[in-house]
């Protein structure tokens, strides 16, 4: 099924056991963590996602609940080098077992090599789309080749002239003396 925007809230339970498939194409403006990420920036760029549910069957022949996801989109970030704007392409995808409490998914997670989380009837699909999408996100954006030459020295024009003043020490102390001989 193909829609504009994903469905803030499905039961995954319900979405896996029918095998359900979701996608579609959101404006960015609809993602309020995000748009704090590009500064406001970017508000009708695309973030293109699709979900799938399964039903899996594991070896003590318990079915387990999965959720694919999948995440396309780019963003306007800030270039923390030259301070100009970069696109920054983000590609999500992950998949996802759900368990049957908070307490389990915590417990498992940590030894899963998948994520674990706890079902819900109304499981937040946006937010988990919002979620992922910020953990792929640059902890320091920039180009790859800056476009502009960066300058990566600062320089004072007193400093060096200061320098070039310098007083001996051991002349201010000569003259300190002086003063007292007179």
């Amino acid at each position: 099924m193909k829609q504009e925007s994903p469905p803030t809230h499905i039961d995954v339970r319900a979405f896996a056991q029918s095998a359900s498939a979701s996608a579609g194409h959101d404006l960015l403006v609809n993602y309020e963590r995000l748009m704090q990420e590009t500064q406001g920036g970017g508000a009708q760029r695309m973030v293109n996602w699709s979900a799938r549910g399964e039903l899996r069957i594991d070896e003590a022949l318990a079915q387990q609940v999965w959720l694919h996801l999948t995440v396309d989109a780019s963003f306007p970030l800030t270039c923390q080098r030259c301070l100009n704007p970069v696109d920054i392409a983000v590609a999500v995808n992950r998949s996802f077992r759900f368990v049957e409490s908070e307490e389990a998914a915590q417990a498992q997670d940590e030894e899963a090599q998948e994520d674990v989380l706890a079902l819900s009837p109304d499981f937040n699909l946006l937010g988990l789309i919002e979620d992922e999408v910020l953990m792929e996100l640059p902890v320091v954006a920039r180009h790859e080749a800056c476009p502009v030459e960066l300058k990566l020295a600062a320089a004072d024009p007193g400093f060096d002239a200061a320098l070039s003043e310098k007083r001996n020490p051991f002349a201010v102390l000569a003259k300190l003396q002086g003063d007292k001989l007179s």
